[in-house]
């Protein structure tokens, strides 16, 4: 009876979580609410809350949880294959929210949007991520989509290849944007060598490079420190040197 009795109050806290959801949405939720209740989708008849508890604690912040491999998260008493597997699924559906929303929307009044898109699908990861988005003559979003994984050097990123999908979507303008698993922001040689090489062939072929980001514990703009602008300049001069 006591424990019939304990199921009967644990649905009726997790009803009034989700109708406080549907009145409200999230505001005044905090974060180990929203995690119970999520965790409740996989588990409806346990009590999640102290599994959300543990998780926050475990991880550090509600981001990482969501980061977390599925073997770590199974590490935490009462989240099973069930919740995991729901914490995944709500990762990837929001990656992709983010990608499709940026379809056909001009950069210039978006870029908030993409810095949200780039900093969701890239911070968090264990090796390093390439993305390219492709853009059409207006700046507005064709495309987008990994290009490469591993080490990040024009080694491994191929930037022939990179203009050629280019071409191939008709793309006028491109932003290019990898994550650095330590959470450091600085760019490398490696980075800027890069970058130098994509902003040369991208202006043999005309096609622009906006920027270049940087993902990690936040986000760095080649574009916002003046780089990308002193390098196209170079390219123009290389450029017309070679006509």
């Amino acid at each position: 009876m006591e424990k019939e009795e304990w199921q009967k109050k644990g649905e009726g806290h997790r009803q009034r979580l989700r109708d406080r959801f549907l009145e409200r949405g999230l505001s005044g939720f905090s974060d180990t609410e929203v995690l119970e209740l999520l965790l409740s989708f996989g588990t409806p008849r346990s009590d999640c809350k102290e599994a959300a508890r543990q998780a926050l604690v475990e991880f550090g912040s509600f981001a990482a949880v969501f980061e977390a491999p599925v073997s770590s998260l199974q590490r935490i008493a009462g989240i099973g294959p069930k919740n995991s597997f729901a914490i995944h699924f709500v990762q990837e559906v929001a990656r992709r929210y983010l990608k499709e929303r940026l379809r056909g929307k001009r950069y210039l009044h978006s870029s908030a949007e993409v810095r949200d898109y780039l900093i969701h699908s890239l911070r968090g990861l264990k090796k390093e991520v390439f993305t390219v988005i492709y853009l059409d003559s207006a700046h507005a979003i064709i495309d987008s989509e990994v290009v490469a994984e591993g080490t990040i050097n024009v080694n491994t990123v191929y930037p022939r290849e990179l203009i050629s999908r280019a071409l191939e979507r008709n793309a006028a303008a491109l932003i290019v944007a990898h994550n650095h698993p330590s959470g450091s922001l600085e760019p490398s040689p490696q980075d800027r060598h890069l970058t130098r090489t994509l902003c040369l062939l991208c202006s043999l072929m005309q096609i622009q490079l906006l920027d270049h980001l940087i993902i990690g514990d936040g986000s760095y703009s080649f574009a916002d420190q003046g780089l990308m602008s002193t390098l196209q300049e170079e390219c123009r001069e290389l450029v017309r040197g070679l006509a």
